[in-house]
């Protein structure tokens, strides 16, 4: 694969990983790279004339003005807004890693970037055998990790960290998401996720659903983040 990739996930499900992902596209692309984006497997669509449609991947189609086809950017869509493995069962599917990678090598040729968005946490199952995890590891991605700010987020973004580092997968750095505006003390407890995961954030952003259709991220975020996967 010669496009370089970011694999974004989240210390829980709602904490913003589409926005982050989206702002980032429009990073990436603000700097002049041609990027591609997939979110293999989405749980929560709506039923159109086209099929089902998951919003959260509609979003990064919109982002990456790609004309990839659907299918191709989100294999694997459930109407449902459970546990995927859950909802792969109940549509009786089985949610295959070999076929999403094998989209996702394809959607990389004559581009620079592949933004991956998961779903749920680093360890929501995809199956009784198998998680997020296991896919970034498949994919060979490095994981950027969406804190969302909120009670607990310190011992979250820690279990999370320490979660991608178990699974031999490379951590890219950390967004801060605001998915609680009335935190109790936000900036003490952004001063101690930077401690505990020993680098400040690649960004602040909201998190609202306007963000998700509007928000960028500085281009140097974007450039710093390539710096850290490639050392370009």
């Amino acid at each position: 694969m010669s496009a370089r990739g970011v694999f974004i996930t989240g210390t829980d499900t709602s904490v913003g990983k589409t926005v982050v992902a989206c702002a980032l596209v429009r990073a990436l692309r603000a700097c002049g790279w041609q990027v591609a984006v997939m979110k293999p497997v989405a749980s929560g669509a709506r039923r159109t004339a086209c099929g089902l449609r998951n919003d959260d991947a509609l979003a990064l189609i919109e982002a990456a003005a790609t004309t990839a086809p659907y299918s191709d950017v989100n294999p694997y869509c459930f109407e449902p807004p459970i546990s995927p493995h859950i909802a792969a069962k109940e549509a009786k599917t089985a949610v295959d890693v070999g076929t999403i990678r094998d989209k996702f090598l394809a959607m990389t040729a004559g581009v620079d970037w592949i933004v991956v968005e998961g779903a749920g946490g680093w360890l929501a199952p995809l199956s009784d055998h198998q998680t997020m995890a296991d896919l970034a590891w498949a994919l060979s991605l490095p994981a950027l990790l969406v804190v969302g700010l909120k009670l607990g987020c310190l011992s979250h973004a820690q279990l999370t960290r320490l979660g991608i580092e178990a699974h031999g997968v490379s951590f890219a750095g950390w967004v801060a998401s605001g998915v609680d505006p009335a935190m109790a003390r936000s900036s003490e407890n952004l001063a101690a996720l930077e401690r505990v995961l020993g680098e400040p954030a690649l960004a602040v952003v909201p998190h609202t659903h306007r963000a998700a259709r509007s928000l960028t991220l500085d281009p140097s975020a974007a450039r710093q983040l390539a710096h850290r996967t490639t050392g370009l």
